[in-house]
């Protein structure tokens, strides 16, 4: 049985608290905040988990195994260095931290002591980004053409990072995910309320070889989308997380070029239109497959899905945005 700890039981903590108990692997041993109040919630529903307001209690506790880390970003990498000098695996609310500098120290130190450090990319772990992974992947798509994702919604405005570094990181890890490649530049432009304020709205172009993709965020808009499509050759994915049953559809749609015998340098164009159909995804809670996922690491039976290179190839793009929101969009190479 693995031991947990959990640095952060504010918005996103409770639910990793819930998902780390109910695992078969794993068990709750503290939990830490500095809020009171927090932790008389905890106290209440788990009354045999211990409680501090001291992170550094936990880090050095010896009855913890690992250390789950659901803090404000700029928090991540000191908290995660510690955990990692203690000898705890680590998993990381993302994005895993502030600067690549910063990932790649901790990648580093975990591979050093032979630690676990994985990135809660969330979404990597819902059966329908697995399903569209697969299909992406297979023969019958095709050749990829296209990736484009709407992430929008009236949301609360963060003070510490830019619509791109609290939305788009979904959409981004989303993207390496399915796609399995790197792309060798990205071009963003944004704006904000008043100069020095972090982008409330940004769109960003990033290029790969023989494709594209364009990632739009906004924390200002009266609807709200969670929107992706994949274009292949062969197949085309609609892929929407507000839907309740149908979240992947396939449409065996595209186009077929072809040249004349006339005139090779004259085009065709031909419209090809098939069947729409929606594949079975599995509903299982993306945490609880994110848990069980972290402990079957430590354990050495798997390979972290949403490890140390998946957290540094997004941060590195992370990076690269913010440079090219500065430029007005000019590309930043990767």
């Amino acid at each position: 049985m693995i031991s947990v700890g959990v640095i952060g039981y504010g918005y996103w903590g409770p639910n990793l608290v819930r998902n780390f108990m109910s695992n078969k692997s794993t068990v709750v041993h503290m939990v830490c905040d500095q809020d009171q109040m927090r932790l008389a919630r905890v106290s209440s529903i788990y009354p045999a988990v211990q409680l501090t307001t001291k992170a550094d209690d936990l880090i050095k506790s010896p009855y913890v195994d690992a250390v789950v880390i659901a803090t404000p970003v700029k928090s991540h990498f000191a908290l995660a260095m510690a955990a990692l000098k203690a000898g705890k695996h680590v998993l990381i609310e993302k994005p895993i931290t502030s600067t690549s500098a910063e990932a790649q120290l901790l990648i580093d130190e975990a591979d050093r002591r032979g630690l676990v450090v994985m990135v809660d990319h969330t979404f990597v772990y819902t059966g329908a980004v697995r399903k569209m992974h697969e299909l992406v992947q297979a023969d019958d798509f095709g050749d990829l053409r296209y990736y484009d994702s709407t992430r929008v919604n009236l949301g609360i405005f963060q003070s510490d990072v830019n619509v791109v570094w609290d939305l788009a990181v979904h959409d981004l890890s989303i993207m390496s995910y399915v796609l399995g490649r790197s792309p060798n530049a990205v071009s963003a432009t944004g704006h904000s309320n008043r100069p020095g304020q972090p982008e409330y709205a940004a769109f960003l172009t990033l290029f790969f070889d023989n494709t594209i993709a364009h990632v739009n965020v906004n924390w200002l808009s009266p609807v709200k989308i969670r929107r992706t499509l994949v274009g292949g050759t062969k197949k085309m994915i609609v892929y929407d997380d507000l839907e309740t049953s149908e979240k992947i559809k396939v449409y065996d749609k595209g186009i077929l070029v072809s040249e004349t015998l006339d005139d090779v340098h004259k085009l065709l164009i031909s419209y090809r239109t098939g069947d729409m159909w929606s594949p079975k995804v599995d509903d299982l809670e993306a945490l609880a497959v994110e848990a069980a996922h972290f402990a079957a690491c430590i354990n050495g039976t798997e390979q972290p899905i949403s490890g140390g290179g998946a957290a540094m190839e997004l941060i590195r793009i992370l990076e690269a945005a913010d440079q090219s929101l500065l430029s007005n969009g000019a590309p930043v190479a990767l």
